[in-house]
């Protein structure tokens, strides 16, 4: 039997908001435990909850980005369960009527095909606090820092069919909140987590399966890796005889498997009732306008101007603005000259790899765009070449300055006197008879072999495209 998988996810984006969403407690990672969790957040009797309006602000910000409507008045519910970490008994959320309701958001998958994945509602929460289990000798620790924490949950429709459209999507939101600044997106720190949502059903067949959730993956790779295990596991499940139990499950790196952590909950074992202590959340026409002035151009509008305005690939551009750190430098390189195209793939191989083999984050770059800009200019005036660059770069990444700097000091500015290269031509011809018989002979290879000795006599300096030509009439 042929089977179809279908997808859901739910991502938990945590907003970048100086104090919790309901207390003014502080929201920076790393503090030591329990030392940024107030009254209001460990849910002390008398204590009043205050709704952050800047968590408010971004979430509307979310919704006007992805077509969605913003609701003029949405109410916060409170989300009956008991767990350790979690000290009121009850998480403050929203259920019947969130903050934003439908939306849609466009990926591409990697055979450059579009697909649209429709967002059911997005709605403000705020986190439990963390249980800890090493170091306690058998017991559990529990760490109330994020408790309070203000988290925009995004629920998607189940419309991804496979392991690599759910990566695509989560792709796609994680470059959307952080071109919004609404969630700096570090998976590490927890800010940016998903649960999946999975079951299969027969090739045609319209009712969906009998789904399991899994929960808190923090890495697009394990995504994939969750999805595509658990599909096998069901599709094993079924084709074998079984039923599929809706539960909740956990996936394990390790070991690459899925493996039971509780039976799934449905809305009423929740007991969702309006929370008392909050009032419902307001919105005004005025404050809407504000919010969607404030948008910055997104991701896929920069992505056509790139691809209108500057001539690179649509590939190339889809790169240059996965982040909108990315496609901030390179216009900033632009702007300090040179052509569009070099400057693209100057910042895809030589600066990503170099940032790459270094561990460093684009913002940390030893190399400013106005000094990968000021040597662009320099490969497209000729001054240097393409190969010459590269040692520019590696100075610039090593603190020696500018490129025009760099040129003059090391002396490496390009040889473009046709008199100067010829010399050095008829020394390596007169050198290599035997090799210049082989090229009269059709052994069209041999070229490459004085192209190399007469780049070798110039310290690489000779200009490429002059040698070449310069070549080929000699050995004619």
């Amino acid at each position: 039997m042929e089977w179809e998988t279908v997808i859901g996810l739910e991502i938990h984006a945590q907003l970048q908001t100086r104090s919790k969403i309901f207390s003014g407690a502080a929201t920076a990672y790393g503090a030591a435990p329990n030392t940024q969790a107030c009254a209001v957040d460990l849910g002390l009797p008398g204590v009043l909850p205050v709704l952050n309006k800047e968590a408010v602000r971004m979430a509307a910000k979310f919704g006007l980005a992805i077509g969605a409507t913003v609701a003029h008045r949405s109410i916060f519910a409170r989300k009956n369960y008991f767990y350790p970490d979690l000290p009121k008994g009850y998480q403050i959320s929203q259920y019947e009527l969130p903050i934003v309701a439908g939306g849609k958001v466009q990926i591409e998958l990697e055979d450059g095909t579009h697909k649209t994945i429709g967002v059911t509602r997005a709605h403000l929460e705020e986190d439990a606090g963390k249980s800890l289990h090493e170091d306690f000798h058998g017991m559990t620790g529990i760490d109330l820092n994020r408790a309070g924490t203000p988290l925009l949950e995004i629920v998607s429709e189940p419309d991804m069919r496979s392991a690599q459209e759910a990566v695509a999507y989560m792709k796609k939101i994680h470059s959307l909140v952080r071109y919004l600044e609404i969630c700096d997106g570090n998976m590490q720190e927890g800010s940016f987590r998903c649960d999946a949502n999975v079951s299969v059903r027969p090739k045609g067949q319209r009712e969906f399966g009998t789904r399991a959730e899994l929960k808190n993956i923090n890495s697009f790779r394990f995504v994939e890796k969750a999805i595509n295990i658990e599909v096998e596991r069901q599709i094993d499940i079924l084709e074998s005889g079984g039923k599929v139990v809706q539960e909740t499950r956990l996936y394990d790196a390790d070991n690459n498997q899925t493996r039971a952590m509780r039976s799934k909950e449905e809305a009423m074992d929740y007991r969702y009732f309006p929370d008392p202590d909050l009032l419902p959340v307001a919105l005004d026409d005025a404050f809407l306008n504000t919010v969607r002035a404030s948008l910055p151009e997104l991701p896929d509008a920069k992505r056509r101007r790139f691809i209108e305005t500057f001539a690179v690939s649509e590939y190339d551009a889809g790169i240059l603005t996965s982040s909108r750190e990315l496609a901030d430098y390179f216009e900033r390189t632009l702007d300090a000259g040179g052509s569009a195209k070099l400057a693209a793939n100057w910042i895809i191989t030589e600066l990503s790899g170099a940032l790459n083999r270094a561990g460093l984050e684009l913002g940390a770059s030893p190399v400013t765009p106005q000094q990968l800009g000021g040597m662009i200019k320099r490969i497209d005036d000729n001054t240097i070449s393409g190969k010459i660059a590269k040692q520019v770069f590696e100075a610039m990444w090593g603190g020696a300055g500018d490129a025009d700097e760099i040129i003059e000091n090391q002396g490496l500015r390009q040889v473009t006197d046709s008199g100067a290269i010829e010399v050095l031509i008829d020394e390596i011809i007169a050198a290599n008879p035997q090799q210049v018989e082989q090229y009269r002979a059709g052994k069209e290879k041999v070229f490459g072999f004085f192209v190399g000795q007469v780049m070798k006599a110039s310290k690489g300096k000779a200009n490429p495209q002059q040698l070449n030509d310069l070549l080929r009439k000699k050995l004619q």
